[in-house]
């Protein structure tokens, strides 16, 4: 297949291109760099530096070339900015995806996948499936269910067949990719910056939430298993056809436990700084994935929270200033 493919200079994009490029596909990645990095992206990938707000190059760039699919990293990913700056959020994530979604159906494109997120539901004690009550606590969240939404309207309209894959928290690492955000918000990234000693000790947003311990609780998924979740859900789509899965290992973690799980991998204390709630941070967000392995057949091949942290910290060891 002939892949465009947005946002693939950043971390999850970037390991999707290599994933197809192994695979035998072909892809182009559009990618703008303002969060990204150029030597993410993986050798044998087409590169477009563009921002998907300038319309007419994204128009010329899919319209270059008969694209089989489309599939959809580009966007601003911090829950808690999007709280502090509601239009970025909007601007971004929800205009540009809706002029990608417009010039993709106009080029012919007859396949979207979509890297959405599992804040799109409202907070649950229970394991979050697709049909769980959705209600985003944040702005990020908000404006990836409107994305969803577009894409419905233009499967009605245009025959543009999708897939949403919600998931929360990709973590971990791959040989060639790992986890590179400046700045860093990420909670296993930044733990991991204190035995980097790059930073001192790391912070605990909130410690009265109705959980066990008082922190947030959150799934965590690597980023191998997510990816190979994508290229199971880009196999299954055809037009017209609408995908809906939940990404997860079934199996929350509170900030407290990613922590000590860091100290045993790193071998180090890892101080902790306990500090107020941040705005739009749900108390727990679990994912059941039950439709993707029922449906697909996937399984999470990492799913434990110590082998995901010690493929980050051998990443990060052997990166520690990401890809510069």
């Amino acid at each position: 297949m002939n892949i465009f493919l947005t946002g693939g200079a950043g971390y999850i994009g970037s390991a999707a291109a290599r994933a197809l490029l192994e695979a035998g596909h072909q892809v182009t990645v559009y990618d703008s760099l303002v969060t990204g990095h150029r030597a993410a992206v993986p050798p044998g990938a087409e590169f477009i530096q563009a921002d998907l707000a300038d319309r007419g190059t994204l128009k010329e760039s899919l319209g270059a070339d008969r694209f089989d699919a489309v599939m959809h990293f580009a966007a601003f990913i911090e829950a808690g900015e999007s709280m502090q700056d509601p239009p970025k959020y909007y601007h971004n994530n929800l205009s540009n995806s809706v002029d990608l979604i417009d010039a993709a159906a106009r080029a012919g494109v007859k396949c979207f996948v979509l890297s959405s997120t599992a804040a799109v539901y409202q907070s649950s004690e229970q394991p979050l499936s697709e049909d769980s009550p959705l209600g985003p606590t944040n702005v990020y969240g908000h404006t990836k269910l409107m994305i969803e939404g577009v894409l419905e309207f233009y499967r009605e309209i245009f025959g543009l067949g999708y897939a949403a894959l919600r998931y929360f928290n990709a973590a971990g690492a791959l040989p060639e990719q790992g986890e590179a955000h400046q700045p860093e918000s990420h909670l296993i990234p930044l733990v991991l910056q204190v035995p980097l000693g790059q930073r001192d000790q790391i912070k605990i947003f909130g410690t009265d939430y109705p959980t066990p311990d008082g922190t947030c609780i959150r799934d965590y998924i690597h980023i191998a298993d997510l990816i190979s979740a994508h290229l199971l859900a880009l196999k299954a789509l055809e037009s017209g056809v609408k995908l809906i899965y939940n990404l997860g290992n079934g199996r929350g973690y509170s900030v407290r436990e990613v922590i000590e799980t860091a100290r045993e991998i790193t071998g180090h204390p890892i101080p902790a700084e306990e500090t107020p709630r941040r705005p739009g941070d749900p108390p727990r967000l679990v994912a059941s994935s039950d439709k993707i392995k029922r449906e697909l057949g996937w399984e999470p091949q990492v799913p434990d929270l110590k082998d995901i942290i010690a493929s980050a910290w051998m990443w990060h060891q052997g990166h520690p200033n990401g890809y510069d």
